[in-house]
């Protein structure tokens, strides 16, 4: 046998056991990354947590925390605690609900059409929740709002189906390109609906003024209790779509290959931003960025992985909500600046400067 034989067959068994040195290594890498990321949700967490005290103790008169504690512990029927117990503890919990959903049908439909820049308006599912609240209004002469969010919620699931229904037509079926052009013609229609309603009738215009900048004040308990059911079956679909929408981001084919309908993945995707958007917009009307803004932010971090990004957004969406809400009761006290402006105006530049960046995040 040759010195070079010999040689090659000596450096054979330490070059095989170089690549099983290696994966405790990597296999430690992504244990302690996973790690990581547990933590970032807790303390995200953590901070919904004190933004939620924080905006039951702030408004045009704020409560000193011991006082938020003793309304929600042993009411005593006083100003203080009816404010609290009434009006702050409700708002603070459709601003949660409504933040989540928003949050995460954002995460959902820039999954579902590949699109990093998608939004929940994009199916025209905000747009339909808003022709749904003006026909009620304006046609029907229906004030309370605990039961014009069934005509929001009926808009909303109008349009989710038609959007549909008009992507699947045809022998290609309903890719994200198509899903996402008729989803764009059906809300500049639903659109086009309202506004020439709204501009026939002053005395609607005046009533819905209010609900279509976006607002989370003077939202009852009970408009809370009847969405909720809706919100928590929406957030728990499309919590559970985490695994099959990372097989479909590999393309349609590969996730069939990976046993993953498509077909049901994208119907299911559907009804999980219908409910998510009917019940948001209907709470608290149309709000934008929040759904745009905070998926394509958490992406960053959390790289493509829909298991941590749709957790992440459902937790880091309420915080961007409610601290806007709260930053509007603080900049013009003793008034406030609705939410859905404050939005805007927080959400506007942030969403700049991430998309400024060189490469967007990988879906």
């Amino acid at each position: 046998m040759s010195r070079a034989a010999v040689a090659t067959a000596a450096s054979a068994p330490e070059t095989a056991a170089k690549p099983d040195a290696t994966r405790p290594e990597r296999a430690g890498g992504t244990g302690r990354r996973s790690v990581a990321l547990a933590a970032g949700l807790l303390a995200g967490l953590a901070v919904l947590v004190l933004l939620a005290t924080v905006s039951v103790a702030v408004g045009s008169r704020s409560v000193p925390l011991s006082t938020v504690l003793d309304a929600l512990l042993a009411p005593d029927g006083s100003a203080d605690h009816t404010v609290i117990r009434d009006l702050r503890v409700p708002r603070t919990l459709i601003g949660i609900g409504v933040g989540a959903a928003l949050g995460l049908a954002g995460a959902l439909m820039q999954s579902l059409t590949r699109n990093p820049l998608a939004d929940p308006g994009l199916l025209g599912v905000n747009q339909g929740a808003m022709f749904g609240v003006t026909v009620a209004i304006g046609l029907l002469g229906v004030g309370d709002p605990s039961l014009y969010v069934w005509f929001a919620f009926a808009g909303a699931a109008a349009a989710a189906a038609l959007a549909y229904a008009l992507g699947s037509a045809g022998r290609s079926g309903g890719g994200p390109v198509r899903l996402t052009l008729a989803g764009v013609a059906l809300g500049m229609v639903f659109n086009a609906a309202a506004s020439a309603i709204l501009r026939t009738d002053s005395a609607t215009f005046d009533r819905m003024r209010f609900w279509l900048t976006g607002s989370l004040a003077g939202i009852s308990g009970d408009v809370a209790v009847r969405l909720a059911p809706f919100l928590a079956a929406g957030l728990v679909l499309g919590l559970l779509l985490a695994k099959p929408l990372n097989a479909l981001a590999l393309g349609d084919e590969a996730g069939r290959a990976l046993g993953v309908s498509v077909a049901r993945t994208r119907g299911l995707t559907a009804i999980a931003v219908t409910l998510l958007c009917g019940a948001a917009t209907a709470a608290a009307g149309p709000l934008w960025f929040v759904g745009l803004a905070v998926p394509h932010a958490v992406r960053a971090f959390t790289g493509p992985d829909q298991r941590w990004v749709l957790p992440y957004t459902v937790v880091l969406a309420p915080v961007v909500l409610l601290g806007s809400d709260v930053l509007g009761r603080v900049v013009a006290a003793p008034a406030e600046v609705q939410v859905g402006i404050m939005c805007a105006a927080v959400g506007a530049p942030v969403f700049v400067l991430l998309a400024r960046r060189r490469r967007l995040a990988a879906l």
